[in-house]
């Protein structure tokens, strides 16, 4: 089970570069597998650059968003889920 959300929430969190780069106008499928297969490599640093239209390592190009802002962002997300979740398991008991 714990296989399973950790998929799910992997999944769910990969619609941010889709995202982007739909509204960016860029080729879906090209940039978020090249951007998985980067960071597969080990490249933590890749990120989508929207100007050139390719993935590039973000520190050069000075594109740097503060840790805490994201972090602070997808622990507040992750919260939300899991209190609707839980709110799912209140209805079921009841």
């Amino acid at each position: 089970m714990d296989s399973y959300c950790i998929k799910e929430f992997a999944e769910a969190v990969e619609v941010i570069p889709y995202t982007l780069s739909k509204n960016a106008g860029l080729n879906l499928i090209t940039i978020v597998t090249e951007l998985r297969n980067r960071h597969a490599q080990g490249e933590i640093n890749a990120g989508i650059n929207v100007r050139k239209g390719q993935i590039t390592t973000i520190l050069e190009e000075n594109v740097v968003q503060r840790l805490l802002v994201s972090t602070s962002a997808m622990m507040l997300a992750t919260e939300c889920v899991r209190m609707i979740l839980k709110i799912d398991d209140i209805i079921t008991v009841r």
